[in-house]
């Protein structure tokens, strides 16, 4: 697992793709297109950001395509195995599905656990497919007003639907809801579909919220 670093502003942003692997590979293919992006075009990180993109989070389920790389060696949903309401087993998509044996039982959750407590970023936004909206988080507190305003940055710029509460079916252990808990905003950008990365789109998305948040500075 990597992570690149552009800019070196007091206030940290951070992207996140992969988390599912094999199962939605355009959100490795999209974070990998911003780093090279950001490679070429680093002076257009403002003065006071710092950029940093994981793009791929789950390397041992990108080996899997379909429903199996989804999760990792363990057979582990990353996505269920962070500390906020955790359980055992939780559900995706009506399917039970294991979340560890403790809220960070696996290394690549612990390592993003690491990384954000090292880091404090300010914003953080995850990469998934397939559902064309830009999803909140909270765990037991409610929404955040700043997730709500991060959320919104982004569906409006990359023309996504918003979504403040995410209710089809009960969620535990997801790596936004824990970082609400901590009091970080965080937000699902569900791509529209898992072929493309929505280049235009995720690109203006994203430099739309480096650009609030070095506005809000």
């Amino acid at each position: 697992i990597t992570a690149h670093h552009f800019g070196d502003g007091a206030t940290e942003i951070l992207l996140v793709g992969g988390v599912h692997g094999g199962y939605s590979p355009n959100t490795s293919e999209l974070a990998e297109a911003l780093i090279g992006y950001y490679e070429n075009n680093e002076t257009q990180i403002p003065e006071g950001i710092t950029l940093t993109i994981i793009p791929n989070l789950n390397p041992d389920g990108t080996t899997r395509s379909g429903t199996e790389g989804r999760f990792n060696a363990n057979d582990v949903d990353l996505n269920r195995n962070f500390d906020c309401k955790w359980a055992p087993e939780s559900t995706w998509r009506g399917q039970v599905v294991s979340a560890g044996t403790e809220p960070f039982s696996e290394p690549e959750a612990a390592a993003l656990r690491d990384l954000v407590t090292e880091l404090q970023p300010e914003g953080v936004v995850f990469w998934h497919s397939q559902a064309n909206n830009v999803y909140a988080s909270e765990c037991e507190d409610g929404v955040l007003p700043e997730t709500l305003a991060l959320m919104n940055t982004y569906a409006l710029a990359g023309n996504y639907g918003a979504v403040p509460s995410f209710d089809a079916y009960p969620i535990t252990g997801d790596a936004e809801g824990w970082l609400a808990s901590l009091g970080i905003p965080a937000v699902t950008v569900e791509l529209e579909s898992f072929r493309s990365i929505e280049w235009t789109r995720n690109l203006a998305g994203t430099m739309a919220v480096i650009a609030d948040y070095s506005y809000a500075k």
